[in-house]
């Protein structure tokens, strides 16, 4: 049996992506419109407490194209944490004009590839890795993936050290990315249907295609990588939300 890998983890994981019922919001009164969005606010601003505490994060982006019109990412402490801020939103008044298209629940993992001294947990490197405070950038890029198990290339039964190398060398590209692109892992074995989730979060929207097609070229994509579907958006500020929840 391979040696498996020992993960790092840190806060839970919840990527909500909604579509709009945009034909039932247009029916709605107009003071009820603003009611709606007064309170969602108030929602969002319990999360910004929270995460100026440093007990969690969030992230709020519009999606573009079809396959959902927002995203809110949540980042908590326990799972239990997680339910109830999906609980609560679902009771917003918001929510009834929502439809849910795909959700994913994982864990900020780091991968203990990398030999390391003394207690990983205390390493303020590997603190803000874990516990990230999720950026303002532009632009978000998320996916779900899995590493392959077919054949030769099945990942799960490769020693040790042979994963180690090819994951510092994949590692090595993402690092040229520094300062353009920031990464949060995931993991959710035993959580959702593949095996990480992939955030990043980039000013520069291209970025993300460079990076995801420099690393289709390394060995642990082009053999081991299999892929879920790609969700790219932009930020939505909250000084934003009334212009984007308007309508005529």
């Amino acid at each position: 049996m391979a040696e498996p890998a020992q993960t790092l983890d840190g806060w839970y994981s919840l990527h909500d992506f909604r579509a709009m019922d945009w034909t039932s919001w247009k029916m709605l009164p107009s003071e009820e419109r603003a009611s709606a969005i007064s309170e969602f606010h108030r929602f969002l601003d319990r999360l910004n407490s929270t995460q100026d505490a440093k007990e969690g994060s969030h992230a709020l982006y519009t999606i573009v194209g079809q396959k959902a019109d927002f995203m809110l990412m949540i980042l908590r402490p326990t799972m239990e944490e997680l339910n109830e801020l999906e609980n609560e939103f679902n009771k917003l008044k918001i929510a009834e004009f929502t439809i849910p298209t795909f959700s994913y629940v994982s864990v900020v993992e780091l991968g203990n590839y990398m030999p390391s001294e003394g207690d990983p947990y205390e390493n303020p490197y590997v603190q803000e890795r874990i516990y990230p405070i999720l950026p303002k950038a532009n632009h978000v890029c998320f996916y779900p993936m899995d590493k392959r198990r077919q054949g030769n290339d099945n990942w799960y039964m490769l020693p040790m050290e042979e994963r180690r190398d090819m994951m510092r060398s994949h590692g090595m590209i993402g690092r040229q990315y520094a300062g353009k692109v920031k990464q949060i892992i995931t993991g959710s074995v035993g959580f959702d249907d593949y095996e990480w989730g992939v955030t990043l979060f980039a000013d520069d929207v291209l970025q993300f295609k460079k990076l995801v097609y420099e690393m289709r070229f390394d060995e642990v994509s082009a053999r081991f990588g299999e892929f879920g579907a790609f969700y790219v958006g932009n930020l939505l500020k909250e000084e934003a939300i009334s212009k984007f929840l308007h309508v005529n």
